[in-house]
C-alpha cells in the first residue's frame, strides 16, 4: 500500500467516475473493504450487486468490497466472474446499486471499482463519488449486529437471454465473424450472446487470462484481429476490451469501421423501432454519426461526454439510444447503460440482413475527417482552456461551454477542448470537411493550447 497519506491517496485515486490504482501499491483489499462499506453507507441499500473481472487481482478485492457490505448488514448479490455489462443487467434488472470490481482498459498492473446505483444508474463526481470520496476519508463504519448475506446468482445466462431478445437474427444470411476477446471476459460473454446457427464463430483469445498475454486489455492494438479476418475470409471482426463493455469493429478487409458508422447503423435500426426518438451522442461524435440520426427521422440531442452524463440525458429525454466517440454504445433496453455486446448484435443483424459488405455500409457515414482525441500535457489544464477562449472569441468563432470548450467555424469545421480529470492534460478534438483543413484546424487548437498566452 502507498506509505502517502489517505487522504491524499483517496483524492488522487476515487476519481470522478470510479476508484483506479495499482493493485497493492495503491488498492489493495483493506481499501476495497472500506469502499464496500461506506458504499453500502452511502446508497442505504438492503442489498448490493458484485461482480469482476478476469484481472488476477478482482477476486481479492471482490472478497474484500463484499466483506465490507455484508458488515453493513447489506445482502450481496453474487455475480462473480462477468463483464461489466453484465453487471449493469442484475443492477437494471433487479433495480440494486452494483459495483464492478474492473480497471477497464488500464494496463494489467492496476485494477479498480466501477460503482453504480440502482437500475444500473451511473455515479459521477456529482452524483455520489465526491461523498464516497469524504467517507473513506472519515471514521471506518462500525460494525452492524445483524450482518448480510451472500446471495450466488447465474447471471450471464439471463444476461445474454435479455441482450438476444432484443435483436432479431432469425433471417440473417451466413455470416463468418472474428471475436477477438482479448483474454478478457468477453471471452466467457461472447459464445452465449454471439452463437446462432448462421453465424460462424472465429474466437480468438477466448482464454480467459487477467494478465493479458497476447494484447492489452484496452483495443489499441487489433493486429491479430486484423490478420484472422483477412486470412479467414471473415464478413466481419468485433473486439472486445478487458471488461467486455466497449467494442470496436472491422470490415471484412481488416479495416477499423469507426465508431461514427457504428452510431449511425444502430441509431437507424433503433429509430425504425421507435420513430422520431432522441439518440443522445457526446459533443465530440462525428457529425456524419448525426447527420445519419436526422437522416432516419431521430433528434439528436448533445451530451457531455462520459457515461453518467449520457445515461441521465437519455433516462431524461427517453432516447432511444446513446453513442459515444470510443466506442461506448447504450440503450433504453438495457437501463441506459452501455453494451457493446447488444451493439455488435445490431451491427451482424444490420450486415446479414442486406447483401453488402460492412466496408460498404460503414462508408455511409464516414464523409468528413477527424482528428481523434488529441491528449495534450499542460501544467494548467484551466489557463490552456482560457487562452483557448479569448483566441478564438476574438475572431467571432462560436464558442460553447456544455464541456470545456466547443467552437464552430463559419465553414462547418469545429474543435473541442477539455480537461478530462485525468491529469495535467487537455483532450483536443478537432473535425474539418477535409484532411488538410482539419490538419490546418488541428495545428491552430494545439498552438493555442501550448502557447503561454501573448
Amino acid at each position: 500500500m502507498s506509505t502517502e497519506p489517505l487522504g491524499d491517496l483517496y483524492d488522487r485515486i476515487v476519481t470522478p467516475y470510479d476508484i483506479r490504482g495499482r493493485f497493492r501499491a495503491e488498492l489493495d483489499p483493506g481499501l476495497a473493504y472500506r469502499a464496500g462499506a461506506a458504499f453500502t453507507e452511502l446508497t442505504g441499500a438492503c442489498a448490493i450487486a458484485v461482480g469482476h473481472d478476469a484481472r488476477t487481482s478482482s477476486p481479492p478485492l471482490a472478497d474484500a468490497f463484499a466483506q465490507g457490505v455484508l458488515d453493513q448488514g447489506a445482502d450481496v448479490v453474487d455475480a462473480g466472474l462477468a463483464s461489466t455489462d453484465c453487471l449493469h443487467y442484475v443492477s437494471g434488472h433487479l433495480d440494486i446499486p452494483g459495483a464492478m470490481i474492473t480497471a477497464g482498459r488500464a494496463p494489467a498492473p492496476y485494477n479498480g471499482i466501477r460503482l453504480c446505483r440502482a437500475g444500473a444508474v451511473d455515479m459521477d463526481e456529482g452524483t455520489g463519488m465526491a461523498l464516497l470520496r469524504r467517507r473513506l476519508r472519515g471514521p471506518r463504519p462500525p460494525l452492524t449486529d445483524r450482518p448480510g448475506s451472500m446471495l450466488p446468482t447465474h447471471v450471464l445466462a439471463d444476461y445474454a437471454e435479455h441482450l438476444r431478445a432484443l435483436v432479431d437474427l432469425s433471417d440473417i444470411r451466413p455470416l463468418k465473424v472474428v471475436v477477438d476477446a482479448g483474454n478478457g471476459t468477453a471471452g466467457l460473454t461472447a459464445p452465449l450472446v454471439l452463437g446462432h446457427p448462421s453465424i460462424e464463430l472465429v474466437p480468438l483469445h477466448f482464454e480467459l487470462d487477467g494478465t493479458f498475454p497476447h494484447r492489452g486489455p484496452d483495443l489499441a492494438d487489433v493486429r491479430g484481429l486484423r490478420e484472422t479476418v483477412r486470412e479467414s475470409g471473415a464478413d466481419a471482426g468485433l473486439a472486445f476490451d478487458g471488461d467486455g463493455d466497449r467494442l470496436l469493429a472491422m470490415d471484412e478487409r481488416g479495416a477499423v469501421v469507426p465508431p461514427a458508422a457504428v452510431i449511425a447503423l444502430v441509431a437507424g435500426r433503433e429509430l425504425a423501432r421507435r420513430p422520431g426518438a432522441a439518440v443522445v451522442h457526446d459533443l465530440v461524435t462525428p457529425t456524419s454519426a448525426i447527420d445519419a440520426i436526422k437522416e432516419a427521422g431521430g433528434i439528436p440531442v448533445r451530451s457531455r461526454v462520459g457515461p453518467a452524463a449520457i445515461k441521465a440525458l437519455m433516462a431524461e429525454q427517453d432516447a432511444a439510444f446513446g453513442g459515444a466517440h470510443c466506442g461506448h454504445y447504450y440503450f433504453r433496453d438495457f437501463w441506459y447503460a452501455d453494451t457493446g455486446m447488444l451493439a455488435a448484435l445490431h451491427l451482424l443483424a444490420e450486415l446479414g440482413a442486406c447483401g453488402r459488405e460492412l466496408s460498404e455500409l460503414a462508408a455511409r457515414h464516414d464523409r468528413y475527417a477527424g482528428s481523434g482525441a488529441i491528449d495534450v500535457a499542460v501544467p494548467d489544464p484551466p489557463a490552456a482552456l482560457q487562452r483557448v477562449v479569448r483566441h478564438f472569441a476574438a475572431d467571432g468563432t462560436a464558442l460553447d461551454h456544455l464541456d470545456g470548450v466547443t467552437g464552430e467555424l463559419a465553414d462547418g469545421s469545429w474543435f473541442n477542448v477539455r480537461a478530462p480529470g485525468t491529469g495535467p492534460v487537455v483532450r483536443v478534438n478537432v473535425e474539418a470537411g477535409t484532411v488538410a483543413a482539419m490538419g490546418r484546424l488541428r495545428d491552430r487548437v494545439v498552438g493555442v493550447v501550448l502557447s503561454d498566452g501573448r
